[in-house]
């Protein structure tokens, strides 16, 4: 069995906080819980004392953006190694009752993953650089479980489905305590996520995803031979049920399909290795199993994977923290079935969602719900959606405020942001959505013009082409997104009580006009043609939503300003759309 089972139950929920007639007193009591600073004694660890030394850096070829050639700055081969100072520095620190570890201004290569312990905080002073290595073994190394060839793995959690895997280059799990900080946004954390693998092996960590890899290279989206056929994993399932999981699809034997697969199939997490001879690339920063969490003032760039992601955490301040990593599902900040969160002050610029909320997906639902999440006070630039709920989301999410934040989308014109409130789930995914509050967004430069359209199961109710659930409108609830990549959908989703206020769009010129938006906002409930499951399981429309006071300029299609699907009382308030009001009841 997996050591500190326990890290596989729910999270105890706060006590209840008492109902109050204004939503948003709820958010005030949330954002206070972190007034007090987190009891970390004031001394400091300095790494340098522990061995750690400056390195020399240089420029190579690589991707600064994915896909996009040209040169990025690493470490010189044969640099010194800092990690070992370092690690033996946060462990001094633990072992005295807990400190500040503190990284002076420089460059510093680390190879191997920072590890926060309880009572300690990892802190860069201004002008300092960490590089973390470009080599996988080096987060295959250290591990608390030895899985063999595979490395020394950790447990982790890849979008949504627990497993064995390479650590992430910042990584906690179990720890009470714990900060991760910067002076300012010249600390900086790089994953080198676009740096070519040291030993020569492929293009870096973004390479592992079908967006950057080589031609003819295997990658997180093409069957890997090191992955037993299911039936063999799982020799009691019948073959009804297997045909069920896995199908005839393509590439079932991937690392990104097979892994939801041993999911479904009740393979249990200690038995899901993946790390070397696989493509399942690392979080940047994350935190299992914590408590009283602190991600403040820096900046991460080039990260090879999700940047920041708490996993069954409770009490996790995420303040004034700048994101840069343009690669393949570079999302910002991914809480996912924690409790007690805020963010404040952040800014993001991302190759997937700034923001995505989650909570579990397949049968992974033993961490519970996310809730009690408050967004506030910061910048979107590029990215899917500015505020995401899912689509990982199978044990829930609720209670979410998002309030006073900047969509500036400055690359409106060469990397547009998609959408900007957006809830994604599936057949598949399940779970619930509710009670979610947004107010005072402004947009001055809209959201992407071009539509993303949505694919359905064929034969349903909705064609194809016709709904920007992928990227378009300004806010988007997509209730069957991507559906076609499970193959189980026995889980309806649950959508209700949604409101939001306060959303100003601007338009921007482009040759064909001047617009803010493809379409204003689609509601897509649960399409039931794409369930799957035994009969009689309801399939609920979304419900309770309101749009009150909201301006989303002008939309490409003026003719049509929303779309609406299996949902009912959708209710607009002094909503305007291309300059023309509407008070309205909305059903479809």
């Amino acid at each position: 069995m997996l050591k500190g089972a326990a890290a596989l139950t729910a999270l105890p929920a706060l006590p209840a906080l008492a109902q109050s007639p204004d939503p948003w007193d709820r958010a005030r009591r949330i954002a206070a819980v972190f007034d007090k600073p987190l009891p970390i004694p004031d001394r400091d660890f300095v790494i340098t004392a522990y061995g750690a030394k400056p390195c020399k850096v240089h420029q190579v070829k690589g991707q600064p953006k994915v896909r996009e050639p040209g040169l990025v700055t690493t470490p010189v081969p044969g640099t010194h190694d800092s990690h070992p100072g370092l690690s033996a520095a946060v462990r001094a620190a633990h072992e005295a009752g807990g400190g500040r570890v503190l990284i002076p201004a420089g460059d510093w290569y680390l190879k191997g993953p920072i590890t926060l312990l309880s009572n300690v905080r990892v802190h860069l002073a201004a002008g300092a650089r960490v590089y973390f290595s470009a080599n996988p073994r080096d987060y295959a190394r250290d591990g608390e479980f030895d899985c063999g060839a595979n490395g020394k793995l950790v447990l982790s959690r890849w979008q949504g489905n627990d497993c064995l895997n390479f650590s992430p280059l910042v990584y906690a799990r179990g720890q009470k305590n714990i900060a991760l900080t910067g002076e300012d946004w010249t600390s900086v954390l790089d994953g080198q996520a676009g740096v070519p693998f040291e030993d020569g092996s492929g293009p870096g960590w973004w390479g592992m995803n079908q967006k950057a890899a080589l031609p003819g290279a295997l990658h997180q989206g093409v069957d890997n031979p090191a992955n037993a056929p299911l039936a063999a994993v799982v020799p009691h399932l019948d073959a009804a049920t297997l045909a069920r999981i896995v199908g005839d699809r393509p590439n079932a034997r991937s690392d990104e399909k097979y892994l939801p697969a041993l999911s479904e199939a009740g393979v249990p997490a200690d038995k899901r290795v993946f790390g070397l001879g696989h493509y399942l690339r690392p979080s940047m920063i994350e935190f299992v199993d914590c408590e009283n969490v602190l991600m403040q003032g820096y900046l991460a760039v080039n990260a090879p994977f999700w940047i920041h992601h708490p996993v069954k955490c409770r009490n996790v301040q995420f303040s004034k923290v700048r994101m840069e990593s343009i690669g393949p599902n570079s999302d910002g900040f991914d809480p996912e079935s924690c409790d007690t969160v805020l963010v404040d002050g952040c800014w993001f610029n991302t190759g997937d969602d700034c923001i995505a909320i989650k909570a579990g997906k397949n049968r992974d639902t033993g961490y519970g719900p996310t809730r009690d999440v408050v967004i506030q006070n910061s910048v979107m630039n590029s990215g899917h959606g500015a505020v995401t709920l899912g689509s990982e989301m199978s044990a829930g999410i609720e209670h979410v405020y998002a309030q006073n934040l900047d969509v500036r989308n400055e690359h409106w014109a060469t990397d547009p942001l998609n959408t900007v409130v957006r809830l994604k789930t599936n057949m598949n995914r399940g779970g619930y959505l509710r009670h979610f509050y947004v107010r005072n967004l402004k947009l001055p430069n809209g959201v992407r013009i071009k539509p993303g359209f949505y694919t359905p199961i064929p034969g349903g109710p909705v064609p194809a082409k016709t709904v920007p659930t992928g990227g378009g409108a300004v806010i988007t609830f997509d209730c069957d997104y991507t559906p076609s990549f499970d193959l189980v959908r026995d889980r309806p989703p649950e959508v209700s009580d949604v409101h939001i206020s306060g959303i100003a769009v601007s338009n921007v010129k482009t040759p064909e006009g001047s617009f803010g938006c493809y379409q204003a906002f689609v509601v897509l409930g649960p399409v039931a043609n794409s369930y799957n499951g035994p009969a009689g399981k309801p399939v609920l429309p979304v419900r309770n939503v309101t749009i009150r006071d909201c301006d989303f300029g002008t939309p490409v299609r003026a003719d049509a300003p929303w779309y609406v699907h299996n949902a009912r009382d959708v209710v607009l308030s002094n909503v305007t759309i291309g300059g023309k009001r509407y008070d309205r009841k909305l059903s479809g």
